[in-house]
């Protein structure tokens, strides 16, 4: 990205989202000074460019957080939103706005630049749609000058509409679909939308509309997945569309077959069904297309494929928490109030050296597994995804490092002290809150020391009931674990490699 001819301050709301957090190099590579407003600044912690920006702690919806983050502010980009967050997301939706609109003309922030849905034609629009429509109402009725970009689906490594399209056609030769799969869409690269968020922060003051961006490719769904199919070299999708799928039946559908839990994939699922498809493209008046064009949808598949094979994903849909996942400290906190407290804590000395114990704590998940009962966490993750849950299907963004706020699969890295804590966060549906860490120190005796501790806080007379129908399992999966987790250290000393996942 070419240096820009003034360096404004840019506030990016949305930073630790899938679009936010890839937006804030870019914009540091065209030299413009940035801030982000976050909830959580430890999730931003790890981040390369963690230390080239302002952080802003606060939600969106604080009048008085967003109103001091807002100060000296050129352009604020507004990426947050409440997917998946239940029935009430469009008041929720709204309510955000609208403390962002009147607090950034009250500071007298230069432009508005949000991230919007496109908007079909003489067609019910979806709850998502409609909400990302009142949104970008009440931006432009802010009295601040404002852009709205409406794009359909993303394509980019990482992204949730991304993800649901690879795993809907890389799991499924066969496909009884909805009839959504038939509605036309116009999909655009990731590369594009950031080009198009950096390029408008420059616009003048009178610039004051919506416009439309996608990709060179209009297509529906069953010809993306056809496409994706022939360009990652899989046989031909046979797709048999059937009129029985509701959107509440389609999105537990998907919530089965792929990674993205029910509760997201609903919202998404009732936007396919509309015609999303760009109406115009004056965009170009003001940021060029590219000498090469736009970023083809082959094209688009083929570079973000090759980031998920080379473990190269930026940014990922999960980086956002799962709406409704525990945010309260850990109960050992001193502010914790009240309530029963179960603990299942374990230690166990090895030979292998700190080094090696780390690196497979760290390296735990994912492909690796958990070094307890494959099948049992297998059966556990199945359960969670059939009551809406995120299931094991999230994985890991990198084979062997974590940052904190990085998903993995049900559980949520909240804390991570290189060499010393991994704390896990679970976001598996559960009638109460729970935690797992991994403690790696030095024994008085000179030898390596792992200390794991399993705590659940339950809520209710449910939560009870739950601790204790499953503690008499803990002997066998947290036992099994610190064992496994040690002996693959010890091996991982003598090979130099990680072992994959053991059963007990």
């Amino acid at each position: 990205m070419a240096p820009a001819e003034r360096a404004l301050t840019c506030l990016v709301t949305g930073a630790t989202g899938y679009v936010g957090g890839r937006l804030v190099p870019e914009l540091l590579a065209a030299g413009h000074r940035v801030r982000v407003l976050t909830r959580s600044p430890r999730k931003l912690r790890d981040r390369p460019w963690i230390g080239q920006v302002e952080v802003a702690e606060g939600d969106a919806s604080d009048e008085d957080a967003v109103a001091r983050a807002c100060e000296g502010v050129d352009v604020l980009y507004y990426l947050v939103h409440s997917l998946g967050s239940g029935p009430e997301f469009e008041a929720t939706e709204r309510r955000t706005a609208e403390v962002v609109a009147g607090a950034s003309r009250e500071a007298g922030v230069g432009r508005l630049v949000f991230l919007g849905g496109l908007e079909p034609e003489d067609e019910e629009l979806s709850p998502h749609l409609r909400s990302r429509t009142e949104v970008a109402r009440v931006l432009l009725d802010s009295g601040v000058p404002t852009v709205v970009l409406r794009a359909a689906i993303v394509l980019g490594s990482g992204s949730v509409s991304f993800e649901m399209l690879r795993y809907l056609t890389e799991r499924l030769p066969v496909m009884v679909t909805p009839r959504w799969v038939h509605s036309r869409i116009q999909p655009i690269a990731v590369r594009d939308v950031l080009r198009y968020l950096v390029g408008v922060a420059t616009l003048p003051p009178d610039v004051h509309r919506s416009f439309d961006i996608g990709g060179p490719d209009v297509m529906d769904y069953a010809t993306m997945m056809q496409r994706y199919a022939e360009v990652t070299g899989l046989p031909r999708r046979r797709i048999l569309p059937v009129p029985i799928f509701t959107p509440s039946l389609s999105s537990h559908w998907v919530g089965v077959i792929t990674p993205v839990p029910a509760a997201i994939a609903r919202p998404l699922v009732e936007s396919l069904r509309n015609t999303v498809v760009c109406k115009e493209h004056d965009i170009a008046q003001y940021v060029p297309d590219p000498p090469e064009g736009l970023l083809g949808f082959d094209e688009a598949v083929r570079l973000a494929v090759l980031k998920v094979r080379n473990n190269a994903v930026d940014t990922r849909w999960t980086g956002a928490s799962v709406p409704g996942a525990p945010s309260d400290p850990l109960p050992s906190d001193p502010d914790w109030a009240g309530g029963s407290l179960y603990l299942d804590e374990r230690t166990r000395e090895t030979d292998a050296t700190p080094d090696a114990l780390w690196r497979v704590v760290e390296g735990i998940g994912g492909e690796t597994g958990w070094y307890s009962f494959p099948l049992a966490w297998e059966v556990r993750g199945w359960l969670d995804r059939a009551v809406g849950g995120v299931g094991l299907r999230r994985g890991r963004r990198d084979p062997a490092d974590l940052y904190v706020g990085d998903a993995l699969d049900w559980w949520r890295v909240e804390e991570l002290d290189e060499g010393r804590l991994l704390r896990l966060r679970a976001e598996m549906r559960l009638p109460g809150l729970a935690w797992l860490e991994f403690h790696v120190e030095r024994a008085d005796s000179g030898r390596t020391r792992l200390r794991q501790k399993a705590t659940f806080h339950p809520l209710g007379l449910l939560g009870q009931l739950y601790w204790w129908s499953v503690s008499p399992f803990h002997g066998v999966v947290f036992g099994s674990m610190i064992r496994n987790i040690t002996r693959a250290a010890e091996a991982l000393g003598e090979k130099g490699t990680r072992p994959r996942d053991r059963a007990a």
